[in-house]
């Protein structure tokens, strides 16, 4: 972001904080993208999304003096959008679900489906990181801010993650092979051998998000 940007999203920030509904409508139209991104990561109809989305803009719009830095506008706004869907999935009792894999089947290697469905199985805090920091490409310090925890928490959180997912990749490997040579050639545990790679070296984003493996968010 360019100094001239910068200056002109913390003088938005201040007219907003006075009350100029122009000047909140275009720090809204700016980041609208990145709110109904985020949501999708943590809801899964584009209704709820909606949702959390509204009422993010109304609260924030009503939040707004008690905002002390404009610079941080954005990460203050993505931090009431979580809150937000987390109070709308404790409200409807959701139930994390898998993402639909076989939908997708047609169109993925089976290496990213099984990634795909390890990382839908994670815990809760455990896949809101992934997500956040390979999906969304949100640097560690941007996560803390967000989820208002410790870097450290979160990087111990991505380990963990990344741990879960090699171990469950492999037995997936092991569980998967054919035993009719007529149906289907035996896959090799070096056609794993990258993703495995790249999550113990903790580059899962260049192996899979950042080749549009994942498709929409889990």
């Amino acid at each position: 972001m360019n100094n001239n940007k910068k200056s002109d999203i913390e003088r938005d920030v201040r007219l907003a904080q006075q009350g100029n509904p122009e000047a909140f409508s275009r720090l809204i139209l700016a980041n609208e993208r990145n709110l109904y991104g985020l949501a999708r990561l943590y809801l899964k109809r584009e209704e709820d999304c909606a949702d959390a989305v509204q009422e993010t803009i109304v609260k924030s719009f009503a939040a707004m003096p008690a905002l002390k830095e404009p610079a941080y506008f954005k990460t203050w706004l993505s931090r009431i959008l979580i809150h937000e869907c987390l109070q709308l999935l404790r409200s409807q009792q959701r139930q994390r679900t898998v993402a639909h894999v076989d939908e997708v089947a047609d169109a993925m290697p089976y290496e990213a489906i099984e990634l795909k469905e390890a990382v839908a199985h994670l815990e809760d805090d455990l896949r809101r990181v992934i997500q956040l920091h390979y999906y969304r490409d949100m640097p560690i310090r941007t996560i803390a801010e967000i989820a208002g925890i410790p870097e450290g928490t979160v990087k111990s959180r991505l380990h963990r993650a990344r741990a879960i997912l090699a171990e469950r990749l492999e037995s997936s490997t092991e569980r998967n092979v054919s035993h009719d040579p007529i149906v289907c050639k035996e896959p090799s545990l070096n056609d794993f051998a990258p993703i495995r790679m790249a999550i113990s070296a903790g580059r899962l984003a260049d192996f899979n998000m950042r080749q549009g493996l994942w498709g929409a968010a889990a």
